[in-house]
């Protein structure tokens, strides 16, 4: 029996990193998590429909990051800086509400994903936005990965809906797939994001994988060099040479 595994989780460490960075003892790591837990899921409904791709939170002794990753920032900063300042009070105030520890400096950064037609949580979420515009969902699924397998880097893209789909009586599911996704290759560089879209009969899902290529730890530096000293020195050459790609 084969088992599903979140394909974030199944490379971390070896490809990602965690998305919340802090150490802390019993008590605190309690404290912590429910903080990180209550925010993401604030953060999530706050910044809805604004092509947010990911969250990440780093504790100090002092100060608190939170990074957000989008990829229309101008329309979090607003004019002046104010949509981060209000963004930043907002915080502070559910941290209040909700009895989590306030930090004694609360840092907001606001990062660009500069190629968001390869970075499943905003592609998520346009399908969403398309399905709740009532547009018919199999144009929006062609059309999508037609415009993710032009992004650059892409090499195979899948996406998954599932629910009423059209309005029917009965749920089901439909997907559409180009390109290769081997998920269970460490190396492979594979985004993932779940998703869905709000209709007044329920709630449709929504699934993405997308395919970025295989990352190696040194891409640049492929040979190695092990140089042995003796009565003669000897310099031997190991060649690290990558796969060949498999023909369909």
């Amino acid at each position: 029996m084969s088992k599903n595994v979140h394909p974030y989780a199944h490379r971390l460490v070896i490809l990602r990193g965690w998305k919340s960075r802090w150490f802390a003892d019993n008590q605190q790591y309690k404290d912590y998590l429910k903080a990180d837990v209550l925010l993401r899921g604030y953060l999530k409904k706050r910044l809805r429909g604004l092509y947010v791709s990911l969250l990440e939170i780093e504790r100090g002794q002092k100060a608190t990051r939170i990074a957000i990753h989008t990829s229309r920032p101008g329309m979090i900063i607003g004019r002046s800086g104010e949509g981060a300042i209000k963004i930043k009070e907002d915080i502070m105030r559910y941290m209040r509400d909700n009895a989590i520890t306030i930090p004694k400096e609360l840092k907001l950064d606001i990062l660009e994903v500069t190629n968001p037609d390869a970075d499943a949580s905003i592609v998520a979420y346009s399908v969403a936005e398309g399905i709740e515009k009532r547009l018919p969902f199999r144009r929006v699924l062609k059309q999508t990965i037609e415009k993710v397998m032009a992004a650059r880097g892409v090499q195979g893209a899948r996406i998954l809906i599932g629910g009423r789909l059209g309005g029917t009586d009965i749920a089901r599911s439909e997907q559409i797939k180009k390109g290769s996704i081997p998920l269970q290759t460490f190396r492979a560089d594979i985004d993932f994001a779940r998703d869905a879209a709000r209709m007044p009969y329920g709630a449709i899902g929504i699934k993405v994988w997308i395919y970025r290529g295989e990352i190696f730890a040194d891409k640049e530096k492929t040979q190695l060099e092990s140089t042995h000293t003796g009565k003669g020195e000897e310099k031997k050459e190991y060649v690290r040479r990558a796969p060949r790609a498999k023909q369909d």
